[in-house]
């Protein structure tokens, strides 16, 4: 169709030319033709080198319509009258369509009067004012619109003055501009088609329609909209959970148009959805860890999170250390104070979480007052933490349990019991003494340590709690006794090696004296704490856990079977016990207990139905 175009515009000028060498039925009747000679260069774009440009042909018969000019025929009746019209029309920029536009006018009037100069100046105005329209239909160039007026601008300069050194640049450049709008085309086609980066996608189009017209501003948007859609997919790979594959896709979008700013904006959008989406993640295990059923749950999102984290993101380590508190905890916290709720809406007894760990279990080679059955020492550690209550059971709080079930404990049965006489200062047994009296024999107080129960009503009041509140309670082992007791300790005594300090524990003090004006004979020197016989639970100083009376006050019953020594002692803090043993363990020092049986390793043994005014208990629950 070029080649077309072409041979028409030639055979258009022969024909233009033999009419101009006929002769003139009317003088005053003149068809234009253009000058042989360039008049000089208009201001504009430098002359060039340039072979002379085309004009390329490119799509449907519209096309061909705009690029098939001619000269229109003039008729000059007046050239004084044609010339001021001519003036006119290139003031108005009219200058080639009609024949009453400027250039064919002017061109008339040259072929009428020959070497006329204010003809020859108009007419190389005319074409300034041409080329100066053409190259800016060129330069706007987003609508197609706009270079096919540029085309046809090309088509009149080509078919006048086709050797001018500016026109040929001109040519060129729509030649160029063609060419590279016909690529921003196909590059747009490619874009709709999913096709953007790819060999022969929409990116190599547009990049290859700049390299022929740099401003092409078509060209320029596509680079954005590839840019855009590589960036909307980055995001969308975000919000899915894909951010391996989001950053690479924001990669290739940042090598478009080599946009450093675009990874910094678009990369802090990515990782808020990055954070967001790990939060939703860390919520959904935490609100799962709360439920006490949730863990494995818990751990399956934090798997995920992982997946998608970086190297210390504050949700995943949030979350991580959650399921290990719930690991060892359930849905408490170390050191947590708490109670179960009863069926009746009261309360449980109180409760401390007490931490997880290890230590030394005995007493070492060499220590003090030791003795072969609290060795070997050896190492003990707790996977999980566990709960203890607080205090030691309460006279109300066994008298509650008794008053629900009916239970009659051993001593009720028998209808004696231990306990230390006033006037004697001896420990002798008595009739009538229970679980309801106090050290002495007497009613006790609700806030006082319950004694007088053996191990077996210990576990039956723990049987019942369990029963009532749904938790499993139980009696410690001697290893969480010991381990509780010590609280991170490792001294001689729970408080550590001197003396005790002042209102540390219940213990056998010095300067203690009993209602009758007694005092011990084997005592901490000079320690006083101001009550002979038990005080009411928690009157003293909690341990480094939170834990009350661990050390006075009462003995304590706990799970284990008597063994002499530690000698395949378990390791991991359950309780040491074989079927049908007869005696059972208690811990702790008491209100009586001498240095020697205040110390921390101290252990003894006694049978499963003895009953006395210095043993009690206190219950762990399984968390």
């Amino acid at each position: 169709m070029e080649h077309a175009l072409r041979t028409s515009g030639v055979l258009t000028l022969m024909l233009l030319l033999l009419v101009g060498c006929k002769p003139a039925a009317n003088p005053h009747v003149v068809t234009a033709q253009p000058s042989e000679q360039p008049t000089s260069p208009p201001a504009g774009p430098a002359q060039s080198a340039q072979p002379q440009g085309r004009v390329r042909v490119q799509g449907d018969d519209a096309l061909a319509a705009v690029l098939s000019w001619s000269l229109p025929e003039v008729i000059i009746p007046h050239p004084a009258v044609a010339r001021s019209a001519a003036r006119r029309a290139l003031a108005k920029g009219d200058l080639f369509e009609t024949a009453q536009s400027a250039i064919p006018l002017l061109l008339a009037l040259q072929k009428l009067q020959p070497g006329n100069v204010q003809d020859a100046k108009l007419l190389e105005q005319s074409r300034t004012a041409l080329l100066s329209q053409a190259w800016s239909a060129l330069a706007e160039d987003e609508d197609l619109a706009s270079l096919r007026f540029a085309q046809r601008q090309a088509t009149v300069l080509r078919s006048l003055w086709p050797e001018y050194p500016h026109v040929q640049e001109y040519l060129a450049a729509v030649d160029r501009v063609g060419q590279a709008f016909d690529l921003a085309l196909a590059g747009e086609a490619q874009l709709r088609a999913g096709k953007l980066d790819s060999a022969g996608g929409a990116l190599e189009k547009f990049r290859k329609a700049l390299v022929l017209w740099p401003p092409l501003l078509r060209a320029q948007r596509g680079l954005g909209s590839v840019e855009d859609v590589l960036v909307a997919k980055a995001q969308m790979l975000a919000a899915a959970g894909d951010f391996d594959a989001a950053y690479g896709l924001l990669a290739r979008a940042g090598q478009v148009r080599s946009s450093p700013l675009l990874a910094q904006v678009v990369g802090a959008r990515i990782e808020a959805a990055r954070n967001e989406r790990l939060r939703r993640m860390r919520d959904a295990g935490l609100i799962a860890l709360g439920t006490g059923s949730g863990l494995q749950f818990a751990r399956e999102q934090l798997v995920d999170m992982l997946r998608i984290a970086k190297p210390g993101d504050a949700a995943s380590v949030e979350l991580r250390q959650r399921i290990d508190m719930a690991s060892r905890y359930d849905v408490f916290q170390p050191r947590q104070v708490f109670t179960d709720e009863m069926p009746d809406a009261s309360r449980g007894p109180s409760m401390v979480v007490v931490p997880f760990g290890e230590f030394l279990m005995g007493s070492a080679n060499g220590e003090i007052d030791a003795n072969a059955d609290e060795q070997p020492q050896h190492r003990v550690s707790f996977e999980r933490g566990f709960a203890m209550g607080r205090y030691e059971i309460t006279v109300g709080q066994f008298r509650r349990f008794v008053e629900a079930t009916g239970y009659v404990a051993r001593a009720t049965q028998r209808g004696h019991s231990m306990a230390y006489d006033v006037r004697s200062g001896n420990f002798v047994r008595g009739s009538g003494i229970d679980w309801r009296s106090g050290y002495d024999g007497q009613p006790a107080a609700d806030a006082m340590p319950v004694v007088h129960v053996t191990a077996r009503d210990a576990e039956a009041y723990a049987a019942w709690l369990s029963q009532q509140t749904g938790a499993h309670y139980r009696l410690p082992s001697e290893a969480e006794f010991e381990y509780a007791l010590r609280a991170g300790g490792r001294g001689h005594y729970p408080w550590g090696n001197a003396l005790p300090p002042a209102g540390v524990e219940n213990l056998a003090g010095g300067k203690d004296v009993s209602p009758r004006g007694r005092h011990w004979n084997n005592a901490f020197a000079g320690y006083a704490d101001g009550w002979w016989g038990p005080a009411p639970v928690g009157s003293f100083t909690a341990n480094r856990f939170g834990l009350y009376d661990m050390g006075g006050n009462v003995s304590e019953w706990v799970v284990d079977c008597w063994h002499k020594g530690y000698r395949r002692a378990p390791a991991r803090g359950e309780a040491w016990v074989n079927p049908g043993c007869r005696n059972r363990m208690y811990r702790g020092g008491a209100w009586s207990s001498a240095p020697v049986q205040a110390r921390s390793s101290w252990r003894v043994s006694g049978g499963v139905d003895i009953t006395n005014a210095r043993v009690g208990f206190r219950l762990v629950r399984q968390l």
